[in-house]
């Protein structure tokens, strides 16, 4: 069966989101949809994973809610579902940043080609900012990208103040981009705040940008919060810009450490993966509890076993232990 993985965000005032949570929810169990989407008085932020042949259906709906209209869904092909299970609900804040955000400061939208000549005839007091985590722009961004070496998006605040007093805020021109685009919608009110006047965001993210312009001026992958975790932004001219924290040699796949204490993202070769036995670390191969790698060829974020199927394996070893006595 053939499915996609679609993302979509609209910014637009919600009077009831908790009745928009209910309707979402009965929606998408009716449809069969795996994801996660959040919802407040802000808008409504969207990741989820249907069936190719319910994408109209999908489309229709969204478009049908007051202030959707225009929404565009961004897809992309996969084998299998690409969350576990299905998750609405009413979330404080959108995207996590502990600021309030004057939406009514609004930035310049280029879409995919014109972000693709902007960054053709960059200039000195043109800078481009990647607004993500440093664990994804780590394995892709953009030539020449400043990436901030932060762990979480909380941080962004901070950034765009000590930003401000690095550069000119009248003349310097600032590009921003991240992967859908809703975090460049948090980011540009940010620096309007503290004084930039220039600043230009990639509309429909680093995804349209691919679908629409492909590998020019990009290298690597984009790393995405489903369970494929690392994705070419366009299968022509892939390049892998990041290594194997045991080897060092090129790797681009992310795995979550088997150490069930640690559990941290870190990327390896499949050879060296194997060799530590799916640790991030010597101590955490030493210490604590330590689960089986996952050899699938596909490798997926970590989830803890459900109840039912953590009793089905204790039950198990249970009997092979009381055959072992027999």
């Amino acid at each position: 069966m053939d499915y996609l993985c679609v993302a979509y965000y609209c910014i637009t005032p919600i009077q009831d989101p908790n009745g928009l949570v209910g309707e979402y929810t009965r929606f998408c169990k009716e449809m069969g949809i795996h994801g996660r989407i959040y919802i407040n008085e802000d808008g409504v932020n969207a990741q989820l994973s249907i069936e190719k042949e319910k994408l109209n259906s999908l489309s229709e709906w969204v478009h049908g809610t007051p202030g959707f209209e225009k929404v565009e869904l961004k897809t992309d092909p996969h084998s299998e579902h690409a969350f576990e299970k299905l998750t609405v609900k009413y979330r404080q804040q959108l995207v996590a940043v502990d600021e309030d955000v004057d939406f009514s400061l609004k930035t310049n939208y280029l879409d995919p080609k014109e972000w693709s000549r902007m960054l053709d005839q960059r200039d000195e007091e043109t800078i481009l900012i990647d607004v993500r985590n440093n664990y994804e722009t780590k394995v892709g961004t953009f030539d020449g990208a400043i990436c901030p070496d932060l762990e979480t998006f909380r941080e962004f605040p901070e950034y765009a103040r000590q930003l401000a007093t690095q550069y000119d805020l009248k003349k310097t021109k600032v590009m921003m981009c991240c992967t859908g685009g809703i975090r460049c919608e948090y980011f540009g009110p940010m620096m309007k705040k503290v004084g930039f006047e220039n600043i230009f965001q990639l509309h429909g993210g680093i995804i349209k940008y691919g679908h629409e312009v492909g590998n020019k001026h990009w290298k690597g992958k984009l790393f995405v919060f489903d369970d494929r975790l690392t994705v070419p932004i366009h299968e022509e001219g892939q390049t892998t810009i990041s290594e194997c924290q045991f080897c060092k040699q090129p790797a681009d796949k992310y795995y979550n450490c088997a150490n069930m204490t640690c559990n941290d993202l870190f990327l390896s070769c499949e050879d060296c993966l194997k060799e530590q036995e799916g640790c991030c670390s010597g101590e955490c191969l030493q210490t604590g509890r330590v689960r089986p790698i996952d050899n699938k060829p596909i490798a997926k974020p970590f989830r803890k076993l459900p109840f039912e199927e953590k009793l089905r394996i204790n039950l198990k070893k249970r009997r092979q232990a009381l055959d072992s006595l027999a």
